[in-house]
């Protein structure tokens, strides 16, 4: 008997961005422990336009531009390679650079428990938003909610780094994602419908951070 396909769908993508899934975003702030540092971010509203500003105008949302891509051109190696490389040159510093590709690698190892040829065609070496949409597309989920999902998992992240840095608690963390709904909602909307030159971003600050943090003396955090 064939299951539901759109409810095997969601079970898939619910694995594959699910903070269990074993890729160890755990591990990474993407700056945002030098914001702290540094006073960027204070409390729980400070965060949520730290990652409302990612997701809308920064490095988040380049991600889920190359996401798109990578989910449409999942079929042709050569496509994938050209994206992949582009990811990977985007990655504006070092420890930002490792993050994604670290990320990347891992979740082709683990999402491998879902065979597919697509892992054939992707570049030995994938930024995480490349293999994220290389894999979702071959297997027919939808691109808004591969999006969405993606964009969430990155606020959850987040969240929980922030509550791991002390600047807000559990429940204001929660609040904060509720609060973040309808620009998640948005920014897949927008990226859905996205080519490579709507990539750019205008987050200097954010940027600076995750430069700065390589040189932190005491981090809980890679990045």
């Amino acid at each position: 008997m064939t299951g539901d396909p759109e409810l095997q769908a969601l079970l898939r993508l619910t694995a594959w961005l699910s903070p269990a899934f074993p890729i160890g975003s755990f591990a990474y702030s993407g700056g945002l422990e030098r914001a702290v540092a540094d006073g960027l971010v204070t409390d729980a509203s400070s965060l949520a336009a730290w990652i409302g500003t990612l997701t809308g105008d920064g490095s988040v949302w380049n991600d889920a531009v190359l996401l798109a891509q990578s989910y449409r051109h999942q079929a042709d190696a050569a496509q994938l390679a050209e994206i992949a490389a582009l990811a990977a040159a985007l990655a504006g510093s070092r420890e930002r650079h490792q993050e994604t590709m670290l990320l990347g690698e891992a979740f082709l190892a683990a999402a491998r428990a879902w065979p597919d040829d697509v892992f054939e065609r992707l570049p030995k070496q994938a930024a995480y938003p490349i293999a994220v949409g290389a894999v979702t597309g071959a297997h027919g989920i939808g691109l808004e909610k591969a999006l969405a999902a993606f964009l969430h998992a990155y606020a959850s992240q987040a969240v929980s780094s922030g509550i791991r840095l002390g600047v807000a608690g559990q429940k204001d963390g929660v609040a904060v994602l509720a609060g973040l709904e309808q620009s998640l909602t948005e920014v897949a909307r927008r990226a859905a419908a996205s080519t490579l030159d709507d990539l750019g971003s205008a987050t200097v600050q954010a940027d600076i951070a995750s430069l700065r943090h390589e040189t932190q003396a005491t981090r809980l955090f890679r990045s």
